[in-house]
């Protein structure tokens, strides 16, 4: 079992907007990113449970073969800017992302 953050030279997080928060996964290499598509590992379902939300949440789920890159674009828990809102840049929101193990590789 391989950890994301050994497979992929970028993860990120950043606003889509105030009201919806991007995830950014481009990975090492084309034969990586492959493994990782291929392994079912990554889907709406594990995403929505590594991030503690509802599926519903999810506005997009997209592989990007060219880049060999993944993308998630969820609602934000808070708007950006609101009241108890604690990261306006949405830029640490990547964190559980790291350290998920992908199994098989």
């Amino acid at each position: 079992m391989a950890k994301l953050n050994d497979l992929a030279r970028i993860i990120r997080s950043k606003n889509s907007g105030p009201f919806e928060l991007t995830f950014d996964v481009i990975f090492n290499d084309g034969q990586t990113y492959e493994k990782v598509k291929k392994s079912g590992a990554l889907t709406p379902k594990t995403f929505a449970e590594l991030f503690h939300i509802p599926e519903e949440s999810i506005v997009a789920f997209v592989w990007f073969d060219a880049a060999e890159a993944f993308k998630a674009t969820i609602l934000r828990p808070r708007d950006s800017g609101s009241y108890g809102e604690r990261d306006t840049y949405g830029a640490q929101q990547a964190a559980p992302l790291v350290d998920w193990e992908i199994p098989g590789l």
